[in-house]
């Protein structure tokens, strides 16, 4: 790929990472990079060598660079007149790190001129920052070494002492070198070093300079300086002007004069501290002055005092002078005073105190803080020695008494250094710089500012600030000035001293106001008298915290007065106190609340008048931030009423409304901002305004004060955000500081947690700000921030002096734009979906001309080097564009494309680059694997092999992201720093992408890289921490990752071309055990998530993730085992019972919406498992009793959300009453089970008849509108087959088939009424004749309960037949015409609404069956009520054959048997219909055995009704199989014939079944046999004659009526039957026992022995009615006898030879239940004496006949 990691680290590398912004975090890799590279540090900038021709030489013969590089590396060397290797090296590392175009255009480049010298430019500039870096590195060293804080203290300071040598020497050298070097010219250093070239290497020339000197000045503030090396500095700086004579000062220009003023700052501060002033204030102290270095150096003092006298007429010889004059005067006092007294007065001539004073600005705004603080150390010891040493007059030069001004000035700059403050505090009041403080209270409170700006300087912790406060509170002096004498002073005669001899008010107050009052006879001593007036000090004691608030009190009375400045001015210092006390510690707020409570009155008085004090008011609201911090709803609420802030006039109700500012005031400030701010220049107002309004916005404040500020930030959004670029600004720095505040407020509104806002119709902050920046302009100058660019940004922090500081204006940049990146992704994500595309988003993704769009800025941020973090916020706006914006990423990128596509590699190769920027790459590759096809094959950059046309496989180009992925998830790399779990895992999550995706090419290409698949699995293989004390919960979700990636490949490729090293790894997943670890894994982390519920889940997502990637893996488990080698039944179950109890952990939590949502997925795994493993299930121990606990809990927890979930725990219920019955469970758990399925069921059916009345008022006018459809609660209760009311109701019948002897279930009934609601509900349902599912599994229900007594009889109670009677007429419609359109040709088996009638019809039968006279009343009702369905279902078996029909006609004549056992009351009630039935079942039989006669004709109606296609169900109904056309059963004509003849058999079994039950119900309307036998005097009126005396075979025609020959062949038939199902031996036909199994056959012989039975019973009782009727003539009966006689005994004959061979009894009562109360032979009792006791009275007949 690229050149791997450079042998040479650049040395903005190394200082990168010894910032700690690299990967590298360790101490001991910062130590190894020191050691590496402390040669270099030591070396310096004469690291860099001048060419020479040896060097040339070597870099001729190097082969491993190529010729081009070497070529442009020497033109390097000219231009830079750097050698020769050392400018190839340079070129290596540019390529590496700053290069912005592809490797094929650096060809380009090398051979076009003008490109060549552009980048020859370019890399002149990174040579100058390489530089600079390699001095950082050094300056940073010593900036921590010392510093505990530091985390690489250590390390640093191990390096120094190996610098310490001589470091100063050898940086003393490079720093003449640079102030003497000759400016380059284009002789010297070739045609391009124009003028600008020059200019800016004079620039960095200085650069170095600087900071070279700083190291030096850090290295002396820790070492100690000998006197020759300040003699050889002194005169270096005097020869070199202090930076001011530079050899080519010519070349300095305007931008150039803040370097060279920090030159002389440094060169001044260097000779101050050699001298060693502290050390020397020390010795002077303890009288031993001798100890001091220079104390022995008298030949060095002559030298020096010599060299000091010509000093003087340059401003930073200042501070050296007036250290020389103290190091002179401490050592030497007697000699040479007025050498002395000469250098002092020219310190003091030059205005040395100022110069402190600018000098400490000066360096504390730019560059290092350590620097800074440092210089003001060392001034520090230099002010405190001047003051202890000198008078405070004498440090005053004739006619400038400012110079006091200054010296406190100065002394404030200094005492800013945050340990000086406590160091003050510490020390005797009247020494050093105590002594200034003391000056300035004997100044107060004639002059407050003095006093106050020290005590401010003194601020720097919390002990300070209770210093600060008791120091103000017992003030013991007031000055006062008075211009002639007042008139109640008694005064001594010499005028010196005053005393007052009345009490006095000192502030012109009303009466009741806070004021101070002197008394009287108060002393005060006159310090200056005279014609111009008296200044008097007064021994008086008070606090100044009440003098303050007088002040204040007196500056609201003259607020429109002329005195206002002068007031103001003595206010704003207080302010400034007040601030800076309660921002260090808030303690104090409370003992200042009579000034702080003034400020919103100040505020509302200041901003009112014409000309308002800008600065006070900055003052008063900082002060305002600080307190809304901590109390944001009393500020808010105070402010408010001061006017100050923009307000709305009327109340703000639609977005409209705010967007146009329609009734907005701008309030006292916005008015400032037009009228003064903008003007002027000077924004201090805005600025502390900025900050007010986002301190009240972090505050949290409730929603109604939250609608407050929507003026106050519509201010910002439409007056400020847009324009603010274009003000006038007098100060640099001003402007982005202004804009990084605006940012900062609209990012707090943005992460404004949803709970602080109502989620109302009126506009929110949140919804105000999102709208506002995706429809107005504040959204286009939210796109202009971010569109500045990585250019500009370099150039900006290239302009600073150092950019080590953290507020210099290029870091401000940065911020503003980092925070205009996340204010733009989450307006993007919080934004409201809609169909217009905002003009925000059209801004974020117009392609625009000329490479100008920001995508590709966005994507340039990458080349960004500074701060981490501004690229990784850029991709990552690039990966929600990615997402969310329908445009391609790739197309707008441009020719850009490849160059960024290799920058992103780059950095993400890197072993040092920043970890998180890493991430980010990865995740945006991800996103962009599903949006952005093109950018991904970029990435990817596959390249076909051998470039044939036809051959598909590829391989991995040089510039693929997959390499860096494939060395990420290497086995051998984890652990390493270059590899974290976090890092690991985003590779993982684009591995994901890439197979979710099914990018087939870049898969193949990975499947063949060898240990691919070793490397993917060795996540799986580890062990991980318990869920207890897992830290890293990323890891989670990296084996997440892992497991979809094989669970997505097992299932997509087909498992014989699965890769052997995969099947291996599976395998030895197998054999490691690892399904059982997972397993006990999931379910402990599934635990661990329910038991911390109350503690919330940190890592619930990832959590959440891994149990969906194995519930993958194991659902493909039950399908794919041979690849997965999941047989083992012990592992399954263990895995079984892992998932339970995961689920049970879960679910039994149901206050919690995490684990809900976690045992929905739990529980559709359980479920799956059940299906699929019943054979292990099987085995389990007690599953019913935690399935029932887990039922209890769903059903108390949110419906809602647990709808589906309530469905799949009654349905893996209803699989294990299956799997398992109650084997073993415990029975105890059935009561409590039943009780919760009932109240469901009940609940539902209620909300059931809701929601259909409501469908049926809605009626048929809305069928077709969805419109009106929104309202319907229809939504939440449709009805499908597996809702939760349909599942509860199967349930319940499983319960109820398991509770045999019915108590639990009757005494579960009583408590709740679920037959009722049930009831209701399917009447309801039937009459509307919608709910099928429902109806169909309510009347399951009620079947299986009205199979015992109690059941049946609770059924009948509850008022079965006025649910199902009458509303049952809805569901069919009965044809006038015939039977055909009324019975549907459907396959039975998918619910329907003739199947709810046959289910109706069976519910009669088993009621009528188990509650007999109980219940025929009823029964008569339903057969009254659907006698036109009955008559016309017995009729249609001859027209259609179709197994619904004839199940139709099975249940229906089901139903007339039970009902034929009461035919007296049949005939009493209903005698028509009961002799319609008889005839219409005489018929039936004669259909029935034609066609069961005649295979061919029903084969032949079969296939001309059904249309082409059989319905083939065979026997067993448990597995349905597929219809096959015969169109598409092209090969297959054996197969398709084998499925007819199963469709034959099955309509036959049908057929067989309605004949027997047809016969059995015959066998009730026809005389008892031995009652006519036996009986002479019978009536036989009673019974109708049913078969005609005909003897013919039956035919298939309505008109023959049917007759003795229908029973006889009935009965040849059955024999028939049964002796083919004998015949075993012929294997070629396809014969009824090659076709159905042995239990089947055996049910079907004894199907046919019933038929065989019951027709012989009809017919003999039938004959011998003949027989006894007179009615019928004696030839008549002749001809019966005969026929019967010869049919019989050929029969029997027939049958003594079936039975002799061995065939089964009469099954009386196998299949049907036949319920007579007779039974049905008289000799049935008898013992079976070689013969069935059926032929026995048959032989019996026809030895009656022959007679």
């Amino acid at each position: 790929m690229a050149e791997s990691e450079m042998s040479v680290r650049s040395c903005r590398e190394l200082w990168t990472i010894l910032l700690g912004r690299s990967a590298l975090r360790e101490p001991a890799q910062i130590e190894a990079e020191l050691d590496r590279h402390w040669d270099r540090l030591h070396q310096g900038l004469s690291y860099y060598k001048p060419p020479s021709s040896s060097s040339a030489g070597k870099v001729k013969d190097n082969k491993d660079v190529a010729q081009p590089l070497k070529d442009f590396g020497l033109r390097i060397s000219k231009l830079l007149g750097l050698d020769e290797q050392q400018s190839v090296q340079l070129l290596q590392c540019y390529l590496q790190e700053d290069y912005r175009g592809t490797r094929d255009s650096l060809k380009v480049v090398l051979k076009d001129e003008r490109q060549s010298q552009a980048l020859l430019l370019k890399i002149a500039d990174y040579y100058y920052e390489e530089r600079m870096c390699l001095l950082r590195c050094v300056l940073l060293l010593l900036t921590y070494f010392q510093d505990e804080r530091h985390p690489y203290r250590a390390e640093y300071c191990n390096c120094v002492t190996k610098l310490e040598k001589d470091l100063v020497r050898s940086y003393q050298s490079q720093f003449e070198i640079l102030f003497k070097s000759e400016a380059p010219t284009w002789e010297t250093h070739g045609n391009l070093m124009t003028e600008r070239q020059v200019s800016r290497w004079f620039l960095q020339c200085l650069r170095e300079q600087s900071l070279l000197l700083e190291i030096i000045f850090l290295y002396y503030a820790y070492f100690e300086m000998s006197p020759a090396d300040l003699l050889s500095f002194t005169k270096m700086f005097k020869e070199q002007g202090f930076g001011l004579r530079q050899t080519n000062r010519h070349l300095v220009d305007k931008s150039m004069d803040a370097l060279v003023d920090r030159i002389g700052y440094l060169s001044s501060l260097i000779l101050v501290e050699g001298m060693d002033v502290d050390f020397l204030h020390k010795c002077a102290l303890e009288d031993s002055t001798e100890q001091h270095q220079f104390s022995g150096a008298s030949d060095v003092i002559k030298e020096m005092d010599q060299l000091l006298l010509t000093f003087g007429d340059i401003p930073h010889h200042g501070p050296v002078l007036l250290s020389w004059v103290l190091l002179r005067h401490t050592l030497r006092p007697d000699e040479s005073s007025p050498v002395i007294r000469r250098i002092g007065n020219t310190a003091l001539q030059l205005e040395v105190f100022k110069y402190l004073s600018t000098m400490l600005k000066g360096l504390g705004v730019s560059g290092n803080n350590c620097t800074a603080s440092t210089a003001k150390m060392c001034i520090y010891g230099l002010l405190s020695f001047v003051i202890t040493s000198f008078e405070e007059e004498s440090l005053q030069s004739e006619g400038v008494p400012t110079q006091c001004s200054h010296l406190i000035d100065a002394a404030c700059e200094v005492l800013s250094a945050p340990s000086l403050a406590e160091v003050f505090w510490e020390m005797k009041p009247n020494m050093g710089l105590g002594m200034i403080l003391d000056s300035a209270v004997g100044m107060f409170p004639h002059k407050i500012g003095p006093l106050l700006q020290l005590l401010t300087a003194l601020l720097s912790n919390k002990s300070t600030v209770k210093k600060v406060y008791n120091f103000l509170d017992k003030m013991s002096f007031y000055t006062q000035v008075y211009k002639h004498k007042p008139n109640d002073i008694i005064s001594k005669d010499d005028e010196t001293l005053w005393r007052r001899q009345t009490p006095k008010l000192l502030y012109p107050l009303g009466t009741g106001q806070t004021n101070l009052w002197m008394p009287q006879g108060v002393l005060g001593q006159v310090m200056i008298g005279g014609e111009q007036g008296y200044m008097v000090r007064w021994d008086y004691s008070y606090s100044s915290w009440t003098l303050f608030t007088c002040e204040v009190e007196m500056l609201l009375h003259v607020v429109s007065t002329a005195d206002v400045i002068a007031h103001c001015a003595r206010v704003k210092p207080i302010l400034d106190l007040v601030h800076k006390i309660i921002s260090t510690d808030w303690t104090v707020s409370d003992c200042l609340l009579p000034l702080t409570s003034r400020i919103y009155m100040l505020l509302q008085r200041l901003t009112s008048v014409i000309n308002p004090p800008v600065d006070v008011i900055a003052s008063c609201v900082n002060c305002l931030s600080v307190l809304a911090a901590r109390m944001p709803g009393k500020v808010w609420s105070s402010l408010h009423h001061t006017g100050f802030l923009p307000f709305a006039s009327n109340p703000l109700t639609s977005m409209a409304q705010c967007v146009s500012a329609e009734g907005m005031k701008a309030g006292n400030y916005g008015n400032m901002l037009v009228q003064i701010e903008q003007p002027r220049g000077e924004y201090a107002v805005t600025i502390a305004f900025l900050r007010l309004i986002t301190t009240l916005v972090k505050g949290q404040l409730g929603s109604t004060q939250n609608k407050g500020l929507i003026p106050c930030v519509l201010l910002v959004l439409k007056e400020m955000l847009p324009t603010y670029h274009k003000w006038r600004y007098n100060t640099y720095g001003v402007r982005e500081r202004i804009g990084c505040l605006i940012l900062e407020l609209i990012h707090a509104i943005l992460n404004l947690s949803p709970e602080g806002e109502d989620q109302g119709s009126t506009p929110t902050l949140q919804s105000l700000c999102i709208y506002s920046l995706a429809n107005t302009e504040a959204g286009q100058a939210v796109v202009n921030i971010m569109g500045v660019g990585v250019d500009t940004i370099d150039m900006v922090l290239a302009a600073q002096p150092s950019s080590c500081g953290s507020e210099g204006p290029g870091q401000i940049l940065i911020q503003t734009v980092k925070l205009a990146f996340s204010v733009t992704n989450n307006v993007i994500r919080l934004k409201p979906p809609s169909d217009v595309v905002s003009p925000l988003e059209q801004a974020l993704t117009q392609h625009g001309g000329h490479g100008n769009n920001l995508i590709v800025v966005l994507a340039k941020y990458i080349y960004h080097k500074h701060d981490p973090a501004l690229p990784r916020l850029a991709i990552q706006l690039l990966k929600r564009l990615a997402t969310v914006a329908p445009m391609s990423v790739y197309a707008c990128l441009g020719n850009d494309a490849s160059a960024i596509r290799d920058a992103f590699l780059t950095r993400l190769q890197s072993k040092t680059e920043d970890m998180r920027i890493k991430v980010m790459i990865l995740e945006f590759l991800t996103v962009a694997v599903e949006t952005q096809p093109g950018l991904i094959e970029l990435f990817l950059n596959l390249e076909v092999k051998d470039g044939s046309e036809g051959s598909k496989e590829f391989l991995l180009g040089e510039w693929s992201c997959l390499h860096v992925v494939l060395d990420l998830i290497d086995s051998k790399q984890q652990g390493k720093y270059w590899c974290p779990p976090l890092l690991h895992r985003a590779a993982l999550a684009f591995l994901l992408a890439l197979w979710q995706d099914r990018r087939d090419s870049a898969i193949s290409v990975l499947r063949a890289k060898e240990r691919f698949w070793g490397n993917l699995t060795t996540p799986l293989f580890g062990t991980l921490t318990p869920p207890s004390d897992t830290t890293e919960p990323c890891v989670l979700e990296t084996c997440a990752f892992v497991m979809k990636i094989i669970g997505l490949e097992i299932y997509y490729v087909v498992s014989g071309s699965l890769q052997q090293s995969l099947k291996d790894g599976l395998q030895k997943f197998s054999n490691a055990q690892r399904y059982e670890y997972w397993s006990q894994y999931v379910k402990s982390l599934v635990c661990h998530v329910a038991e911390m519920e109350e503690e919330g889940i940190c890592s619930f997502p990832e959590t959440q993730m891994l149990i969906s990637a194995w519930r993958m893996l194991l659902i493909l488990s039950t399908s794919h085992s041979d690849v997965m080698h999941l047989t083992e039944d012990s592992t399954k179950l263990k895995l079984f019972m892992d998932v339970l109890d995961g689920t049970k952990a879960t679910l039994m939590t149901p206050m919690s919406v995490p684990c809900l949502r976690l045992g929905s997925m739990m529980a559709t795994l359980l479920l799956i498992l059940l299906k699929q493993w019943r054979g292990v299930v099987a085995t389990a121990p007690d599953i019913l009793s935690p399935l029932s606990l887990i039922l209890e809990s769903v059903l108390q927890a949110d419906q809602q959300m647990m709808e589906k979930t309530k469905a799949k725990i009654f349905s893996a219920l209803i699989s294990v009453l299956q799997i398992q019955g109650l084997n073993g469970g415990d029975i105890s758990h059935l009561p409590q089970l039943l009780l919760s399925v009932c109240e469901t069921v009940k609940d539902e059916a209620l909300v059931l008849i809701d929601s259909t009345r409501h469908m049926s008022q809605m009626g048929d006018t809305t069928e077709d509108e969805d419109s009106m459809e929104t309202d319907s609660p229809r939504g939440p209760q449709k009805d499908q087959r597996d809702g939760v009311c349909v599942l509860a109701l199967h349930l319940a019948k499983e319960l109820c088939r398991t509770d045999e002897d019915g108590e639990h279930w009757v005494s579960v009934m009583r408590k709740v009424p679920v037959l009722p609601s049930v009831l209701s509900a399917v009447e309801l349902s039937l009459r509307s004749k919608h709910n099928l599912y429902f109806t169909e599994a309510a009347l399951h229900l009620l079947l299986t309960l009205a199979r015992t007594p109690q059941g049946a009889a609770a059924v009948a109670g509850a008022g079965v037949i006025q649910t199902i009677c009458l509303p049952l007429l809805s569901v069919y419609e009965v044809s006038s015409n015939g039977a055909s359109q009324s019975f549907s040709r459907k396959s039975q088996d998918s619910a329907c609404w003739p199947g709810v009638y046959r289910l109706c019809m069976s519910l009669m039968e088993s009621l009528l069956k188990t509650l007999r006279y109980n219940f025929i009343n009823e029964a008569l009702d339903f057969v009254g009520v659907h006698q036109e369905r009955i008559l016309q279902c017995l009729n249609a078996v001859r027209t259609v054959q179709s197994l619904a029909c004839l199940d139709e006609a099975d249940h229906t004549v089901g139903f007339l048997l039970q009902l034929s056992s009461f035919c007296k009351e049949w005939q009493f009630h209903l005698p028509t219909l009961l002799r319609d039935v008889q005839v219409n079942l005489c018929y039936l039989c004669q259909t029935c055995t034609y066609l069961l006669h005649s295979k061919k004709m029903l084969h032949h109606y079969l296939q001309a009704k059904n249309g082409e296609t059989l319905p083939p169900a065979p026997l067993a109904k448990s597995q349905p199989r597929p219809p096959q056309t015969p169109s598409k059963e092209a090969a297959g004509g054996g197969e398709r014939e084998e499925a007819e003849q199963k469709a034959l058999l099955a309509v036959q079994c049908s057929l067989l079944k309605i004949l027997s039950k047809t016969l059995a119900t015959l066998q009730h309307f026809t005389p008892d046999c031995c009652q006519i036998l036996l009986d002479q005097c019978m009536d036989l009126a009673e019974y109708k004659t049913l078969f005609v005396l005909s003897f013919t075979t039956p035919a298939f025609d309505p008109d023959v009526a049917p007759s003795f020959g229908t029973l006889l062949a009935t009965i040849n038939v059955a024999l028939t039957m049964l002796s083919e199902m004998e015949k075993k031996k012929e294997p070629v036909s396809l014969s009824i026992a090659s076709l159905a199994s042995s239990e089947e056959i055996q049910a079907l012989k004894s199907l046919l022995m019933f038929t065989m039975e019951n027709c012989f019973y009809v017919l003999i009782s039938q004959a011998v009615r003949c027989l006894k009727d007179p009615s019928i003539l004696p030839r008549d009966k002749q001809r019966l006898k005969q026929e019967l006689s010869s049919e019989l005994s050929t029969l029997l004959s027939s049958l003594s030879r079936h039975f002799r061979r061995g065939s089964p009894s009469s099954p009386a009562s196998g299949i049907l239940p036949s319920t007579q109360s007779k039974p049905p032979t008289p000799g049935s009792k008898a013992s079976h004496e070689g013969q069935e006791p059926f032929i026995q009275l048959v032989q019996a007949f026809v030895r009656l006949v022959q007679r």
